[in-house]
């Protein structure tokens, strides 16, 4: 299964931990916060509404930043808009950790969100780029399996500054810890460079990227459906990720069990990670996706509203990991197959983002339906209609296995892709 990183090539595998370590750190800073919501509930008397704008509003603001750092990453390079990703959300993290006021805390999540938007994107398309086609399912989807590694350091770190630190200084140190990932992040990323192909792309006579990008015919169904499949994905993950601790600490579970759950879940998300890495190659990236969001429809509202033993607990914690997270591996692939070179980040993020900021108000809404129904209800229905529409969306786009990207766009006004021998590539 790791042939594809045994035979890369050192800037390739330079490639891979850049990516890999900047989506751990995007993961970390972000579930961090979530982990936080309790405390900060309880510090400044917050509502549950008000509790759903502030884990909302970042991932809101990420559709204004992926879609920028699309733009940039397509004119100036990838690597380039990828370290400066880095440094905006870790400055605006670390003054979130001087907020003196529920609305300046609002500000900073805020601002912070910009970076957020452009990590994903842009590093999945520079992975796209510089890795053996035939390999790109796994390569890409193990880089996504740095989102576990950054969930359950977030629940180590989380965990240990409530227990160790008074509670108003414990929400304030774990936003400023995050300066010391990004700073290993940065110094893994100094010297990485873009893919041959988009220096070919961009001395091409190929239009440059710019705001106008989304609004071309030539991509509008494959930016809405994509979007769509992104709103449901998200929605159901978010609603899930978020509110998790607060469905755990509702339920009265120990703080040391709650670590066991969330690594229990995280290990499951790193095999699902893992295992649809390597079906995306051998089976499609569509089939893939439909699978599991299958699965993750069934146990995610089982593990919501079924009563619940701590073996039951454990076994459906991992499968709502493995599949609900897990499937995210296929995206990033079939995402970078649907585009062209010279508009592929400004695409991608835009429809990435763009689903991620309207899934993210499934946060807000299970915080709103939750004071009807309940927590553990509200989840559940959310989740139960996310994962509907995201096959809905999936279900219309083509199949991109096989797919030569550095050709996409280049025949017949730009409206065609060219398909490459589709034969099963070894792992």
């Amino acid at each position: 299964m790791l042939t594809w990183y045994k035979t890369g090539t050192p800037q390739q595998k330079k490639t891979f931990w850049a990516c890999y370590s900047g989506w751990a750190l995007d993961s970390f800073d972000m579930q961090m916060f979530s982990f936080l919501l309790p405390a900060l509930t309880l510090a400044w008397g917050l509502n549950k509404a008000e509790v759903g704008v502030l884990g909302t509003v970042a991932l809101i603001v990420t559709a204004i930043g992926g879609w920028g750092a699309g733009i940039l990453s397509d004119r100036y390079g990838r690597a380039r808009i990828l370290v400066f990703a880095i440094v905006w959300f870790t400055f605006f993290g670390v003054l979130a950790g001087f907020a003196q006021t529920y609305h300046q805390l609002l500000m900073a999540r805020t601002l912070q969100g910009l970076g957020f938007g452009g990590e994903w994107a842009v590093g999945a398309a520079l992975m796209a780029e510089v890795i053996d086609p035939k390999h790109r399912g796994k390569a890409m989807g193990y880089v996504q399996s740095g989102f576990a590694l950054g969930w359950a350091l977030a629940a180590v770190v989380a965990t240990l500054l409530l227990a160790w630190l008074p509670q108003d200084m414990a929400w304030r140190a774990a936003f400023w810890i995050g300066i010391i990932p990004a700073s290993i992040v940065l110094f893994i990323r100094r010297h990485i460079k873009d893919a041959p192909m988009f220096e070919r792309a961009r001395q091409s006579s190929a239009p440059r990227a710019s705001l106008a990008s989304v609004f071309n015919r030539r991509y509008a169904r494959s930016l809405i459906l994509s979007s769509v499949l992104v709103i449901g994905l998200q929605a159901g993950c978010y609603a899930i990720l978020v509110w998790l601790p607060s469905l755990l600490s509702q339920r009265e579970v120990a703080a040391t069990s709650r670590i066991v759950t969330v690594f229990i879940m995280a290990f499951g998300s790193f095999c699902g990670f893992a295992v649809a890495a390597d079906l995306c190659d051998r089976i499609g990236r569509r089939p893939t996706l439909i699978m599991l969001s299958i699965c993750a429809w069934i146990v995610t509202v089982s593990y919501m509203l079924l009563p619940l033993n701590p073996t039951l607990t454990a076994i459906l914690g991992f499968l709502v990991g493995f599949s609900a997270i897990g499937m995210f591996a296929a995206l990033g692939p079939f995402l970078s197959e649907l585009f062209p070179t010279n508009v592929r980040t400004t695409c991608m993020g835009f429809a990435y983002n763009v689903g991620k900021s309207v899934g993210a108000g499934s946060v807000v809404g299970v915080g709103v339906l939750s004071t009807h129904i309940g927590l553990a209800n509200a989840m559940g229905a959310f989740c139960l209609a996310a994962y509907a529409f995201a096959v809905f969306g999936m279900l219309l786009l083509p199949e991109t296995r096989g797919i030569v990207i550095e050709n996409i766009g280049t025949e017949d006004d730009g409206d065609t892709v060219t398909i490459a021998n589709p034969a099963r590539a070894p792992s």
